[in-house]
């Protein structure tokens, strides 16, 4: 969380409304793998559901806080410090995995590699949920890492079907309105 000065703009404290709004309708199934979990909301969100939950970061002291907030909730959670651009290491295999805010701060070289890594982890059928800033976004700050529907659509040719992306808002601290963003659902073929 430090290089942010602090909490980073889009850990809000309770889960992204767009996620929270999948959770609601069901459409998180199985074993769900949050990966870059921050301070787990999205990963305590699945496990609130009753899912077997899994959330990954490579900060440890984020995942302490996921740790603390399970505890205190009373939810059953597994948090692993883990990159997220070596998946496969993981040696488990998902039905769903979310990304919040992950894959559009990737380079094109890092987004092959995590997404390689997620054809591994993520069973054929499964689904995977993005959540990333759009290049639709006007107000000040622009937030770094937007995407256009074109680009975010690009990185799902090779084993995915992409099911839809629709224009959603990403909850932030720094943005009262939040950031225009994208949310991607996309299934394992």
């Amino acid at each position: 969380m430090s290089r942010h000065g602090g909490c980073p703009p889009w850990e809000t404290g309770t889960p992204q409304p767009a996620l929270l709004a999948l959770a609601d309708s069901g459409a998180l199934r199985g074993r769900v793998l949050d990966i870059g979990c921050g301070t787990g909301e999205h990963t305590l969100m699945a496990a609130a559901a009753g899912l077997d939950a899994t959330g990954i970061d490579r900060a440890a002291d984020s995942l302490a806080s996921a740790e603390r907030k399970a505890r205190d909730r009373g939810l059953t959670a597994r948090f692993i410090q883990h990159d997220a651009l070596a998946l496969a290491e993981l040696g488990e295999v998902f039905d769903t995995a979310l990304d919040c805010l992950l894959l559009h701060a990737l380079t094109p070289t890092d987004r092959s590699r995590y997404l390689d890594g997620l054809r591994a982890v993520l069973r054929p059928g499964g689904r995977l949920f993005v959540l990333c800033y759009s290049d639709q976004h006007t107000t000040k700050p622009i937030p770094p890492h937007t995407m256009s529907r074109g680009e975010l659509e690009s990185c799902f040719t090779d084993g995915w079907t992409v099911d839809r992306v629709q224009a959603t808002t990403s909850s932030s601290t720094v943005h009262a309105g939040g950031v225009a963003a994208w949310l991607a659902a996309c299934t394992r073929r």
